[in-house]
């Protein structure tokens, strides 16, 4: 084991954060996160934005110029080869996120299954790429995730689509245990998550018996999922694997909300923000302890909590690269995390989506409702941009 290097991470150091952006770069997220605090971009820009994409106006050059460069990689993996390198000179590795959504057909299936796997064979052998993504609404059909939930009896034609689901997933996990790429499963909603912890469950013990290949993500907003985790835990324990688990808050808070409201069932979310975090900083506190069984991914733009991860892996004398810890964020946010979490020689990542622009948008417009709507996102990405603008004197 190396030894350990007590100190404490300025998040605030913005050289070291923007390090990696040009004097142009820098001046365009200042004026993007500025269009992002008003609500024209969050509430009218969507509508009208998917108008003009439907109609062939062409506004996909000033989309790929500006907020699409942000928090895109690119539309192909080929494209990324950019971002890779930028991050990478960072010390920060890329995770590539084949970000296209809503699809709804077999033969988008198998295209987004191809696609998965084409990321985990570009990883294979760039240490620039330690990690791969997918989730499984990309690779199934929504409503049939939805009917396995509710326990709903499945025709003869469903039973047949749910095997090809099933087959999709086995064969993106192999992949990934063949070129030993360790890939993640994301987390949906409540009432299609129950069907992918199964799956991914069934992924780890075939894939992870002698390393870390797949994980699970644990929403913390959830009040169930801290019990989620510690139950897998016993159940990695008595079947011999490594759990992986990615640890988010979460990201589908107001949906969950209406629609038990809607339906008249008990919210499956934490009360308030105060018990999520409590449950999530417990939940990296319960890695941290049983790091011989469980590799995990800390998903958060959150400054406590990543604080806290750095305090306890130095209270437990664990490698700061420890390869069962990996810090995570999403490309174009929280730099003053991700870069200054390398600069102390953490493992970190950024999730780099790619993806045709339109197929994109809906992911582009959560990102612009995330620094909205999440106190003080958009403040804080403002601040650090203006104090290093004014370091650098531009």
């Amino acid at each position: 084991m190396k030894p350990v290097t007590k100190q404490k991470i300025d998040f605030n150091n913005t050289e070291v954060a923007f390090r990696h952006k040009s004097n142009a770069e820098l001046k365009q997220a200042y004026w993007l996160f500025k269009m992002i605090g008003s609500n024209f971009l969050t509430k009218v820009g969507p509508p009208i934005t998917n108008f003009m994409l439907n109609v062939g106006l062409p506004i996909q050059g000033a989309i790929k110029a500006t907020i699409f460069k942000q928090f895109c990689g690119g539309e192909t993996i080929a494209e990324c080869e950019h971002t890779i390198e930028q991050l990478h000179q960072g010390k920060v590795g890329t995770i590539l996120d084949y970000s296209v959504e809503g699809e709804d057909e077999e033969h988008a299936f198998d295209f987004t299954c191809e696609e998965i796997i084409r990321t985990i064979e570009r990883a294979d052998g760039d240490p620039r790429i330690p990690i791969t993504v997918f989730k499984v609404t990309g690779i199934a059909r929504f409503g049939l995730l939805e009917k396995l939930d509710a326990k709903q009896e499945l025709s003869a034609t469903e039973t047949a689509e749910f095997e090809r689901v099933k087959q999709r997933c086995e064969k993106i996990c192999s992949k990934a245990f063949e070129r030993k790429v360790p890939v993640m499963i994301d987390a949906e909603e409540t009432w299609i998550q129950d069907t992918i912890d199964l799956l991914a469950i069934e992924m780890m013990m075939k894939f992870n018996k002698e390393q870390l290949i797949v994980f699970n993500t644990y929403q913390i907003y959830r009040h169930d999922k801290l019990a989620s985790l510690k139950a897998n835990y016993l159940v990695a324990k008595e079947a011999n694997f490594i759990l992986g688990a990615k640890l988010v808050r979460g990201a589908y808070m107001e949906k969950e909300r209406k629609r038990a409201e809607e339906n008249g069932y008990p919210s499956p979310i934490q009360p308030d923000k105060a018990a999520t975090d409590r449950d999530y900083n417990l939940a990296l506190r319960f890695c941290v302890e049983n790091i011989d069984r469980i590799g995990f991914v800390c998903g958060t733009h959150n400054e406590e909590s990543s604080r806290l991860l750095t305090e306890l892996i130095d209270e437990k004398g664990i490698s700061h690269d420890h390869p069962h810890v990996y810090f995570a964020q999403l490309l174009g946010m929280s730099d003053n995390l991700s870069f200054n979490l390398s600069n102390a020689g953490y493992n970190v990542t950024k999730y780099v989506p790619y993806g045709p622009i339109k197929a994109v948008m809906p992911y582009l417009f959560r990102r612009a409702q995330e620094n909205t709507s999440v106190a003080g996102q958009t403040g804080r990405e403002l601040s650090l941009i203006s104090k290093e603008k004014n370091r650098r004197a531009i």
